[in-house]
């Protein structure tokens, strides 16, 4: 045996030795875990699409949100620029002096 002692001290052949393992058994678990890993897949999917999509509702509720603000301080400059406007055009009206 003193040839196998020497093959398993060579790294090169450690390698192969893992390397042709491996190639036996992840076949045999892949096929074992498939039952339990292709539900598990769908329902991992089926929670991201949900998560998605409520985030999406999310952003477009802040999005409409966002818009409404805008437009209310922009209505407030108007009125206040409106208001200013106004009170210019009594202050220099010679009429009501």
């Amino acid at each position: 045996m003193p040839q196998l002692d020497k093959l398993l001290e060579n790294r090169l052949a450690t390698g192969i030795v893992i390397g042709a393992g491996l190639a036996l058994i992840v076949p045999v678990a892949i096929s074992a875990l498939a039952p339990i890993a292709r539900p598990l897949a769908r329902s991992a999917l089926r929670a991201g699409a949900i998560a998605y999509e409520k985030a999406r509702e999310g952003v477009a509720e802040f999005g409409e949100m966002a818009q409404d603000v805008v437009a209310e301080a922009q209505e407030e400059l108007r009125e206040q620029n409106s208001s200013a406007t106004d009170e210019t055009v009594i202050e220099d009206d010679p009429e009501t002096a």
